[in-house]
């Protein structure tokens, strides 16, 4: 492209190859009463692909709850949600993808993922306080699996430990239908006291427009139109859009703008993420009604001669737009002189609602701040639907005709040696968990990560979850059950379940069955948020997981939900404590296996319903839990998920190096007993001379509970069969994944 060529009209295949619809085009041109130049197409492009617009996602986004007795702002409102934490604090977090980027890169792509979604919650004031995250891969004994996730896992290991905030918890599954498009989801969890927090809004005309921190190159550059198309055998030929971050410069970044927030100088603020300057300055604006001038030659930059749209769409990472009140210029440019980074003037609000762009003194684009935004000009499409042909063929599964093993031990053994159950060591110990200032509560394991706020009595239960086979299989139940075990996870935890961030990953929106698994996905999670009181304070949606060969993921819409431990003696962990103590299931013990690690791995079978759930019954055993949690009536908490109860009691056991005795019930198949993964039930253990108090307790509540053994010393019984010891159970579950990654 010649030096002047950005300038002149572009046509309609310009707008094609940009990711632009037809209609889309004719849009812009009515908007603008023009024909666009390239740097203004480029703009369009950025600002309406379904990374940044939401355009096929955001009709039924809006029918998710938005409010809450904890929350301080709606979804949309701000960068991240923001929970009332009282006493004067508050909590930011916020989860997103960075699927596409990881897998071309998986290094870079998921490095950036972690800084991209720290950003988002320092910019409100807050300081991150820690990091979970949510991965999804193939096959494991394939080795391109092998390949990402030794690169995801490092890039989320390097960038935060070197920045300085710990990885708590997360979860992660293997399925072939990830081969080609893993899944990155990132979540950060930050803490603000209430006046300090920072808007992303950009006001007063005449204040000085700011970017701040790493200098702008080429790396990410139509980022956000690359996340938003399917993954080909040509999108290796799109590796330029991944990002490079520098976790150093970030906690730089961090410390800088903390600092700055306390002057009192700064109007509002916000992460250059998808789209870069494009995005923060368009966002900022038609949020405070405002537009600006911005003079694109001032923009530090890495590389000469960089171009117009190639300043505004740069997805160089580590840098913020800050609006400043005018007159305190010194006071913030002398706070990041200090911390070494850059800090330079590019523009000036205004009050026309417009966007002007130059270079030098020439105007290189001109567009309606308004006009590129949710709610504002950008494009919302409802997509057509209907429901797949798999939707019927899972419904006909019958448990009756499925035939019972000959050796359950050996099951048992098999599915703890399954990478989506066996111990995700070889992960997290890659991690840094206690790096910066995550004081866990306690040292024995909870099924949320629980953190102290320094500086306050506050402690915070996070989790992320999702089965997302189970989505698959239903997705009006199997978006239920993802908020469900979340809550449920957050209430074994000692917490009262606040609020959620989701991040949801679908394939291509322009497949109607794809399409249906959305929109069902979002009724069943609004339904749970309404029945368990976790409004939505924002997150991500992630469309095109999606390839030629291998069609699109499973739909997978994480849940990453935040907790509030009113005190800390309240918080409960997962493990076995005393010999003799009473082993109780609290929730309906029945006849199912379906959508079980035990039917898909052991028997092979791909096609069944979701597992039983109600939600009423969910509602009613987290309200038992908590009641005997807070009445200090039971000594640990574990629910029940994948690999059904023996999972579940092993883990209990593992923790706490306990052994446990079982009887099965006559009633019920012995395998889905075992090993079924109906929902909403919790395993827990009480002291005998509490048992009584317990029962009585327990009467208060419409739930089935039963007594199925007890905790004995290093030995594990079923049926009176000796299954052998807790410690060469841990062998196997705790070595699985490692000898699989070592063979390699």
């Amino acid at each position: 492209m010649s030096a002047a060529a950005h300038l002149e009209p572009t046509t309609l295949e310009q707008a094609r190859q940009l990711g632009l619809l037809d209609e889309e085009y004719d849009k812009i041109k009515q908007i603008l009463g023009r024909v666009p130049n390239f740097n203004e197409l480029s703009i369009y492009a950025a600002m309406w692909s379904e990374h940044c617009s939401y355009k096929n996602s955001i009709r039924w986004l809006k029918t998710l709850p938005r409010k809450g007795k904890h929350l301080l702002v709606e979804a949309g409102q701000e960068n991240a949600g923001l929970v009332d934490l009282g006493d004067g604090w508050a909590c930011a977090f916020k989860i997103e993808s960075h699927n596409h980027p990881s897998a071309l890169e998986p290094y870079q792509g998921a490095a950036t993922g972690v800084g991209g979604i720290h950003r988002d919650i320092f910019t409100m004031g807050a300081r991150p306080i820690c990091a979970l995250n949510s991965l999804r891969f193939g096959d494991l004994k394939n080795e391109r699996t092998k390949y990402l996730l030794r690169g995801v896992v490092k890039g989320i290991g390097y960038y935060g430990n070197c920045f300085g905030v710990p990885t708590v918890a997360g979860e992660v599954y293997f399925d072939p239908v990830y081969q080609t498009n893993p899944l990155v989801n990132a979540m950060s969890v930050g803490v603000v006291r209430t006046h300090e927090t920072v808007s992303a809004v950009a006001q007063g005309a005449g204040n000085p427009v700011y970017i701040v921190g790493s200098a702008t190159g080429k790396d990410g550059i139509h980022g956000a139109a690359f996340a938003s198309k399917d993954i080909t055998e040509d999108s290796i030929k799109d590796l330029p859009a991944v990002q490079v971050g520098d976790p150093f410069q970030e906690k730089l970044l961090l410390e800088a703008t903390l600092e700055v927030i306390k002057t009192g100088a700064v109007v509002g603020m916000q992460d250059m993420g998808a789209a870069g300057i494009i995005c923060s300055t368009s966002e900022m604006s038609a949020k405070g009604k405002s537009g600006m001038k911005v003079w694109l030659d001032r923009v530090p930059t890495r590389q000469a001669n960089m171009k117009p749209w190639e300043i505004l769409l740069s997805e160089s990472q580590e840098r913020m737009l800050i609006v400043v009140k005018k007159g305190m210029e010194a006071t913030v440019e002398e706070v990041f002189a200090k911390w070494d980074l850059h800090c330079a003037v590019i523009g000036e609000v205004t009050d026309t609602g417009m966007l002007e762009y130059f270079m030098g003194d020439e105007l290189v684009a001109k567009v309606p701040a308004e006009s590129l935004v949710l709610g504002g000009g950008a494009p919302v499409y409802e997509r057509e639907y209907k429901e797949p042909a798999y939707y019927q063929e899972n419904k006909k599964f019958d448990i009756e005709k499925l035939p019972l093993p000959d050796d359950y031990r050996q099951v048992a053994q098999a599915l703890v040696q399954s990478p989506n159950i066996a111990s995700k060591k070889w992960v997290y110990e890659q991690y840094d968990s206690m790096v910066g200032i995550a004081n866990l509560s306690t040292n024995s394991p909870s099924d949320a990560a629980v953190i102290r706020v320094l500086g306050s009595d506050k402690y915070l239960a996070v989790t992320v979850d999702c089965n997302a086979r189970y989505v698959w299989a239903d997705p009006y139940i199997g978006a239920q059950i993802a908020v469900a075990e979340a809550a449920r996870n957050i209430v074994c935890s000692g917490g009262e379940p606040s609020a959620i961030t989701n991040c949801l990953n679908f394939g291509n929106p322009y497949v109607p069955e794809v399409y249906w698994q959305f929109v069902n996905a979002i009724k069943g999670m609004g339904a749970a948020c309404e029945a368990l009181g976790t409004p939505v304070t924002g997150g991500n949606v992630s469309f095109y997981n999606q390839s030629t060969e291998g069609g699109a993921v499973f739909p997978t819409p994480t849940i990453g939900m935040l907790g509030i431990v009113e005190d800390k003696d309240l918080v409960m962990t997962l493990s076995f404590k005393h010999s003799g103590d009473k082993i109780y299931v609290i929730g309906e013990m029945l006849n199912d296996v379906s959508s079980s690690e035990y039917l898909v791995r052991y028997h092979g079978i791909q096609n069944s319903p979701a597992p039983h759930f109600d939600l009423k019954t969910e509602c009613e055993v987290q309200a038992a839990i908590r009641s005997l949690i807070y009445e200090q009536l039971i000594v640990s908490a574990h629910d029940v998920s994948e690999g059904g109860l023996f999972v579940a009691l092993l883990e209990s056991a593992m923790a706490g190096k306990k052994g446990f005795e079982i009887e099965t019930s006559g009633e019920i198949r012995k395998d889905a007993f075992l090993f079924g993964e109906a929902q909403s039930r919790v395993v827990v253990s009480v002291k005998p001379e509490k048992e009584d108090a317990f029962l009585q307790l327990l009467t208060k509540y419409d739930v089935e509970f039963s007594n199925i053994g007890e905790v004995t010393g290093a030995m594990i019984y079923v049926d009176k069969e000796r299954w052998g010891s807790v410690a060469d159970w841990k062998e196997i579950y705790d070595n699985a994944i490692s000898r699989e990654m070592e063979d390699a």
